[in-house]
């Protein structure tokens, strides 16, 4: 290696070790002034509503939904929306239920709303042939619900509402004869975006 080169060499690793000294003593002075233990910003904070589903006899399916809202935004990034339809376009929700198969008959589904964003749960027959997350969106983002056989979408509460928010839980008891089922959240672009999975009902 040449003299010239070398002290090219040199200069380099002169220039990243300062960078990284600056970095570690400006962070190391922002954790002294307190500056990591502000509060974050409202929007970033889930809903405090916390609740549980009540036990019930029978065949239960616990679900989980969610979705990754405070990882995709920054201090310079707009809070996603579930009235932006397509926000989540790429698949970063999910809806989770355990058992994916159960006997038929009556059947409760206990929901937990793990994510940021308020979500719900709808049950559909799936129709022969066809898998979970198959079925055409329409340019409002939803698919269309004929043919539900209930739903989870009340906080704390059963039934049909306004959604289940962070936090909170919903549940709901269907009667279910054998076959395929879809359960899928509803909101606008929550479809497209991974929300929906296929339980089995058996005889």
């Amino acid at each position: 290696m040449t003299p010239r080169r070398r002290r090219g060499v040199w200069s380099a690793i002169a220039v990243a070790a300062t960078a990284i000294v600056l970095g570690v003593a400006t962070t190391a002075l922002l954790a002294a002034s307190g500056a990591f233990r502000t509060p974050a910003p409202a929007s970033w904070r889930a809903q405090s509503t916390r609740c549980g589903a009540p036990a019930v006899k029978g065949t239960v399916v616990d679900v989980s939904v969610g979705d990754m809202g405070r990882m995709m935004r920054g201090p310079n990034r707009p809070a996603p929306s579930n009235s932006r339809t397509g926000w989540y376009g790429m698949g970063m929700m999910r809806l989770v239920a355990r058992p994916a198969a159960v006997p038929a008959g009556r059947v409760t589904l206990r929901v937990v709303n793990a994510g940021s964003l308020t979500h719900e749960v709808i049950v559909l027959p799936l129709p022969t042939g066809r898998a979970a997350g198959e079925r055409a969106v329409g340019p409002d983002g939803r698919v269309s619900e004929a043919g539900s056989l209930g739903e989870a979408s009340r906080s704390c509460g059963s039934g049909a509402g306004g959604g289940i928010v962070s936090g909170a839980a919903a549940w709901t008891t269907v009667t279910l004869r054998p076959g395929r089922y879809e359960l899928l959240c509803n909101l606008p672009g929550h479809y497209a975006a991974g929300m929906h999975t296929e339980l089995d009902v058996t005889r």
